[in-house]
């Protein structure tokens, strides 16, 4: 059993725990990836900036799949976050990491057709730096 703990507080296996955990959390899931960021940081702090990047691109990514479903929907949904996004524009995906809103902001943007890249790019900003706040105080 050592080796079977060994290997699951690994670097390795930790940080792909944390990439799941931070995809999964971006998507319609519950996920507590930054928990998860929190413990491997504790256990392998010599993991900063390599866990921070984990993270960020995980949960990027999953943020884009939500993205990707939303350009499913049929054009006659309509939410606040709709709204909103018409009204800002991409820079608004730099709340995609917040509770509640982030999940939709991130459908909204593909059902309304913003360009992926910038998309993409505004999410990863605003979770790498959500991460960055939670992997700095874990130090």
């Amino acid at each position: 059993m050592e080796n079977f703990t060994d290997w699951l507080m690994g670097d390795e296996s930790s940080l792909w725990t944390l990439f799941f955990s931070s995809f999964l959390g971006a998507t319609v899931l519950p996920g507590g990836s930054e928990a998860v960021l929190f413990v491997l940081l504790k256990l392998h702090p010599q993991l900063l900036w390599l866990a921070l990047l984990t993270a960020t691109i995980g949960n990027t990514l999953g943020a884009m799949t939500s993205y990707m479903l939303g350009r499913l929907f049929p054009k006659d949904r309509h939410h606040r976050s709709v709204e909103w996004l018409q009204r800002h524009g991409s820079p608004v995906l730099l709340l995609a990491w917040a509770p509640l809103i982030g999940d939709a902001l991130c459908v909204a943007a593909g059902w309304l057709r913003i360009n992926p890249w910038h998309a993409a790019l505004f999410m990863l900003l605003g979770k790498g730096a959500r991460y960055g706040v939670v992997a700095f105080a874990s130090t």
